[in-house]
């Protein structure tokens, strides 16, 4: 009986249902000599409000994800990528990419050893069966 109750209150979508042909009840909102609960003026503005709060979060969600892209259905709207123009000056040499790949991998070797230092409980796995320890 408690588990029920608790369903119905939580669930009031659900709706009641009964056998009893004395029981009845009154909506009091519905009725026809029931005050207006909202006056035009209100609803407009509440309207406005809302269609406000659904535009901020098309721009913060736009903000937040741009790896969605921008769809346009305009014909007259158009980006020019500067990056990737046959005029754009070289941005990287290869001399330099070698030189930074070379600085990543000793940066992420040293992060690995710090992380070893730091965490001993980890302990040390390997695959050689020459290796031992005392």
């Amino acid at each position: 009986a408690l588990k029920k109750s608790a369903v119905d209150y939580m669930h009031p979508e659900v709706g009641v249902t009964t056998t009893d042909a004395t029981v009845f009840g009154r909506n009091y909102f519905n009725r026809p000599s029931a005050p207006e609960t909202e006056e035009d003026e209100f609803a407009d503005e509440r309207a406005e409000v809302l269609a406000e709060a659904a535009a901020l979060k098309k721009l913060a969600t736009d903000y937040m994800h741009p790896e969605v892209g921008v769809t346009a259905t305009d014909g007259a709207a158009f980006g020019r990528n500067y990056f990737n123009r046959a005029s754009a000056p070289e941005t990287e040499d290869t001399d330099e990419a070698e030189e930074r790949a070379l600085v990543l991998a000793e940066a992420a070797a040293l992060k690995k050893s710090a992380v070893d230092y730091m965490h001993p409980e980890v302990g040390v796995t390997t695959t050689d069966a020459t290796v031992f320890g005392r």
